[in-house]
Order: C-alpha cells, then sequence, then structure tokens
C-alpha cells in the first residue's frame, strides 16, 4: 500500500471522528476583543465579558527551536525547527508573507490566485504553485500532499487546523479583524517565518501612518455617514467588528452600519438601507456588481448618497483596501481622500501607495490606476 493511500485512510478516519464528535465546543476559541468603532450597541447580557486587549508575541530569539507561540485562537503550537515549506490558506497571510520577504518558503497557497493582482505584480511565481482550496472548500488531501513544516490558516477552519495538529503539522490560525488584531497577525507570522525585524519594521510603518492620519482626522468637524457593502451584493452590510468598520472610523467617516453587529456580513433589506440613509456609498474591490447597480436601482433613488452622486468603488488593481491586509493603510488613504480631499488629496494618496509598494513589495505601481470614481 502505497504511502499515499495510507495518508488519505488516515484523513478520512480522523475526518469522520472528528465529524462524530460534532464542532469544538464554542468556549474552546476566545471570543474576539470589543470592536474598535464607535459607537457600538452594548453587549447583551448573554453575551461573556470582553477579554484583556491582546498582547503582540514576545520571542528574544526567533532562532532557538523548539519555539512555542499561540495563534490567534488561543491554541498552543510548537515548531520543532525553521519553516522550510510553508502553506498559506487564506490570501490576507499570503499578501503579509510576501510583505515579510518570506515568500520563498511558500509551496502552496489559497485558490483563485490569479485573481489577486499583487501575486502577479510582486511574486508571479506564487500563481504556479499548487491550491490548497478556499475557506469553505479546503483541500486537506492536497495540503498534505505538499508535506508543510507550518500551515497558515483563517480562525473559521479551526476544526481543519485540529486534524492537521493530530498529524503532527503545526497551524498558525489568525484571524485580524482589528488594528491590534492585523498587527499581532504580522508578528505571529514574522516570528514563525524568523522575519522578526521585517515584521517590526513593517508594523511601525503602519503605526506611524495611522498617527499621520489621526492628526489628520483630529482636525476634522463634520463626518459624514459610510455603507461599505459586500462583495456579493449591496444589500450586505458588514458587522461592526469587522475591518472594513474599522477603516470608515479611521478615515473620519461614521458607520452608517453600526447596528450590524459581528465579525461577519449580513444581508439585509432595501428598507434597512434606505433606514441607513448614508452620505457616502462604497463598493468593495472585489464586488461582483458595479457601481451603476446602485445609482440606477429605482429601490435606492432616494438614498442620500445616490442623490448626490456619491457612489464610489475602491480601486482594485492591486489588493483589496478594505481586507485586513498591510496594505489596508492605503485603503483607510483612499476613502480619507474620498471623504475628505480638501486636507487629503488624492495626489497625495497615490504618492503614498506608491511608496508603500516600493519599499514592502519591491514594486512600482501606476498610480494613475488609484482613481476616485
Amino acid at each position: 500500500m502505497t504511502s499515499k493511500i495510507i495518508t488519505i485512510i488516515v484523513v478520512a478516519i480522523l475526518v469522520l471522528s472528528l465529524a462524530a464528535c460534532g464542532a469544538p465546543a464554542a468556549d474552546v476559541v476566545p471570543e474576539s476583543p470589543p470592536p474598535v468603532v464607535e459607537p457600538t450597541p452594548p453587549p447583551s447580557e448573554s453575551q461573556p465579558p470582553p477579554e484583556p486587549p491582546l498582547e503582540p508575541p514576545q520571542i528574544e530569539d526567533i532562532m532557538v527551536y523548539p519555539k512555542t507561540l499561540q495563534d490567534m485562537a488561543g491554541r498552543e503550537i510548537v515548531i520543532e525547527a525553521p519553516v522550510e515549506r510553508l502553506v498559506s490558506g487564506f490570501y490576507i497571510s499570503t499578501s503579509t508573507i510576501i510583505a515579510l520577504q518570506a515568500a520563498d518558503m511558500l509551496v502552496g497557497i489559497e485558490a483563485r490566485a490569479a485573481d489577486r493582482p499583487i501575486y502577479a505584480l510582486a511574486r508571479p511565481d506564487l500563481l504556479n504553485l499548487p491550491d490548497v482550496g478556499t475557506a469553505r472548500d479546503f483541500n486537506l488531501e492536497a495540503c498534505l500532499a505538499l508535506e508543510p513544516d507550518l500551515v497558515i490558516l483563517p480562525i473559521r477552519l479551526r476544526e481543519t487546523a485540529d486534524v492537521l495538529d493530530e498529524m503532527g503539522i503545526p497551524v498558525l490560525l489568525v484571524n485580524p479583524e482589528s488594528e491590534e488584531k492585523l498587527h499581532q497577525m504580522i508578528m505571529l507570522i514574522a516570528i514563525a517565518t524568523e522575519s522578526k525585524d521585517r515584521g517590526e519594521e513593517l508594523i511601525n510603518y503602519l503605526q506611524g501612518e495611522k498617527k499621520k492620519i489621526n492628526d489628520i482626522v483630529d482636525g476634522i468637524s463634520e463626518k459624514p455617514t459610510v455603507y461599505i457593502s459586500g462583495v456579493s451584493s449591496y444589500l450586505s452590510a458588514v458587522g461592526n467588528e469587522m475591518y472594513q468598520a474599522v477603516l470608515i472610523e479611521f478615515a473620519g467617516g461614521i458607520n452608517a452600519a453600526y447596528e450590524i453587529e459581528g465579525d461577519s456580513r449580513q444581508d439585509i433589506s432595501y428598507e434597512q438601507l434606505l433606514a441607513m440613509n448614508p452620505e457616502v456609498f462604497i463598493i468593495p474591490p472585489e464586488a461582483s456588481f458595479d457601481i451603476t447597480e446602485v445609482t440606477e436601482n429605482p429601490e435606492l433613488k432616494e438614498l442620500e448618497a445616490v442623490k448626490t452622486g456619491r457612489v464610489y468603488q475602491m480601486p482594485s488593481a492591486f489588493e483589496a483596501w478594505d481586507s485586513p491586509i498591510p496594505s489596508s493603510i492605503l485603503g483607510i488613504k483612499w476613502l480619507l481622500s474620498v471623504l475628505h480631499e480638501d486636507v487629503y488629496p488624492i495626489d497625495e494618496m497615490r504618492q503614498a501607495a506608491f511608496a508603500f509598494y516600493k519599499e514592502f513589495y519591491d514594486i512600482e505601481i501606476d498610480v494613475n490606476q488609484i482613481e476616485i470614481r
């Protein structure tokens, strides 16, 4: 019997075992800390009290092995030796790995890599790597066939991570749905890949740029209400714990959908959207619909953003800047230009984007692809 057949049988037994046991108990995974965005409704009495702020991972000597880390699900993982074969099943972690200059370790990445312009621009070789599926349809067998030393997955794949752990493959679960968590994810990956200096450089840059943005926003008295739709439908609102909600706040806006709770998108009705009545309507970069489907929809003709012509789509030429990736700082800056171009003109934003990608992705982007439209 070949080793591949044995592996498949072992995986099948483990998966059936997990299915028989049911989903892991809810109290195994720590709850997310309270959202950064304000205003937000108070937690219900049935919700657990908020956890203390996250502490960034600290390891004095990242060259010492075995190395023990706590991932963003609170799981303890042990990396026995320097990582040489790395699998990233999440585009957010893959983009971070590129920024950390650790992409040479990658032997497999998430599906739909060809839909990520930054890969073709910064690391076209990644497009030829095997894929391990998506968060909704993860390919466990394909991942095992790559014989990884470490796998990085989104926190929603906790069950898959447990299967891989049982097979002796450490899995780092990440969940960067806030500024603090984004920085924690960057440093976790940096430590795991012996890129700590680069991780600190990236975080210092992000913190410095955020301070500059805060200085601008602090002087703004009028902040418009902003609605960022989902990718598949404009009747999909982001939860107030999602990174998109944080982005609005940082850019000097007020989240029109602040009453939508949680860290996932939620379908809403036309009536709910009209009641929110945002002054600015933002369509994400990877949306399956365009501006005209909003502006020419008779159901939305009374929406303030439609009446005033303030419906925009975030640029899609590089990355999904509305996502919690290192370049999301550019999404904040772009939205700041949309909302307050008098204090932060788009040309200044373009210069910042050019400098960022040159520094962390070693590419020179075409800034003319960054527009407000």
